[in-house]
């Protein structure tokens, strides 16, 4: 989409600009995304693996851009679209990148232009990239240590990298390559954004999470955010044993919570790891319940074959056609769920979600944006009262105080660690006010010499109002876990 266009858009190459590659400058005071490794000599890339391409370019960030590989890529990508224009198959990707190596030592003859076999790579990668991919952003997009990409405007993209951000240094060539990206990203799941529409959420093929902002709202430009969806799938052992996220009481009482069918709201602020979360505890449902997820944009991956997955959907241009949460919650409840799982509760949705926690759906699972459990609470009753049914505040508070049993409370500390920092347990409603217990919760100590939080996991000493319903389930949580402990060595803490 758009290849025509940009064609067109640059047949002149102004001298001196910029290309997908590394930019030389860094702003004052930041960072930079600097290279991990050398690029090793490279293959014809008709022989090439795209795998070890892309990753080698992830490690190395590029090379210099000159006017010269500039006006090259883009008379390369203008002979392809007037070449190939109708043969071009997305799902060929070796196929294209050998058309594109032709054209370029076709190039490279006609003009008696000479470049190491690094950078002609290099710059078949690039064309590449534009004629399937997004651009300057696959290079990040392939390197497993970025989880977060930041693009503040064309000339300005940050990353994030074991949870700090630094300034890469790849950069957009120009605004209008960077919002052909953009479109390519939102039209893939059926959105647009455009001046009358100029905030958009969407998703990539792997469940990164996207976010766009442009002018008139953005005022530097376009802004683009992709949270990565993660690779590999994280289990219980990996929160416990390798980020340390969890002690191995907290994940034993949660995956006995989750069989015994209470409902859970997991609880955090952006990007403290609560849809993480929310994955590994659905992963300890029993495969034979039909599970219904309903999410903005779809990122759940639940590993049940009964599931069935519900995204909701943005008016069209005309205004219509809007499918909201709310709209998915309650038309799940006539498709015969075991669980609903609400990707996060963001308005009026939270009602419908209570009630269908009060009406048989028991161990159904959300996530929802606050500081801590207290605040958790505030913000439900706020989301609530958004329905707009004009509810009495004790009728609500009683609502929740019956709906929900736990609160997971997640947050991202100093130094980019993700931790569960509390598990409190809803225990009723006492003089108009909903009454909570902490199980377990996380005591910061300090901050290490990388200026990272650490801390350790401990219970508060206090048992779970429902063991005798997590036993009538068969769950046998035993009860030393909740025994409080004393602070650990130094050596112990993380």
């Amino acid at each position: 989409m758009g290849l025509l266009d940009r064609v067109k858009q640059n047949q002149t190459v102004p001298p001196g600009s910029a290309g997908n590659g590394p930019a030389t400058a860094t702003l004052p005071g930041a960072t930079p995304y600097t290279p991990q490794a050398a690029i090793p000599v490279a293959q014809p890339a008709a022989t090439a693996s795209p795998t070890a391409s892309l990753s080698q370019r992830a490690q190395a960030g590029g090379g210099e851009v000159t006017p010269a590989f500039t006006a090259a890529k883009v008379q390369i990508h203008a002979r392809l679209i007037e070449k190939f224009a109708d043969e071009i198959d997305s799902s060929n990707k070796p196929g294209v990148r050998e058309k594109i190596f032709e054209l370029a030592e076709e190039y490279f003859r006609s003009t008696a232009m000479t470049m190491t076999k690094n950078d002609k790579e290099r710059l078949v990668e690039s064309v590449l990239d534009d004629v399937l991919g997004l651009g300057p952003l696959e290079a990040l997009l392939a390197d497993p240590n970025i989880t977060e990409i930041m693009a503040n405007h064309p000339k300005q993209i940050y990353v994030e990298k074991s949870g700090e951000p630094i300034l890469s240094s790849v950069t957009f060539e120009s605004e209008r390559q960077m919002r052909q990206v953009i479109d390519r990203i939102v039209s893939l799941v059926g959105r647009r954004v455009d001046e009358s529409t100029p905030i958009c959420d969407a998703r990539l093929k792997d469940g990164s999470r996207v976010n766009v902002v442009i002018p008139p709202i953005a005022l530097k430009g376009p802004a683009l955010t992709i949270r990565k969806f993660a690779k590999e799938k994280w289990g219980p052992a990996d929160v416990v044993n390798r980020f340390r996220s969890s002690s191995p009481e907290i994940m034993t009482f949660l995956r006995s919570a989750v069989r015994a069918r209470l409902n859970i709201l997991v609880s955090g602020g952006t990007g403290s790891g609560k849809t993480t979360l929310l994955n590994i505890l659905s992963s300890f449902i029993p495969e034979n319940e039909r599970l219904i997820t309903c999410e903005d944009a779809a990122e759940l991956q639940l590993q049940q074959p009964h599931w069935i997955q519900l995204e909701s959907r943005p008016p069209n241009v005309e205004g219509k056609g809007a499918v909201t949460i709310r709209e998915l919650v309650k038309s799940c409840l006539r498709m015969r769920p075991d669980r609903i799982i609400v990707g996060e509760c963001r308005g009026g949705e939270a009602l419908d979600m209570l009630q269908a926690m009060n009406t048989g759906h028991d161990g159904s699972m959300s996530t929802i944006h606050a500081n801590n459990p207290r605040e958790c609470l505030v913000r439900l009753e706020t989301l609530v009262l958004q329905a707009g049914q004009d509810l009495p505040s004790r009728a609500i508070r009683e609502t929740i105080g019956s709906a929900i049993h736990l609160i997971v409370q997640q947050s991202r500390l100093r130094g980019g660690v993700r931790r569960i920092v509390s598990v409190a347990e809803i225990t009723g409603i006492k003089d108009g006010e909903i009454q909570f217990q902490e199980l377990f919760n996380f005591k910061q100590i300090g901050v290490n010499a990388e200026g990272k939080a650490v801390g350790y996991h401990a219970a508060n000493g206090v048992l779970p109002m429902r063991m005798e319903h997590l036993r009538a389930e068969g769950e046998d949580v035993p009860e030393q876990i909740f025994v409080a402990g004393k602070q650990p060595p130094t050596d112990k803490l993380y």
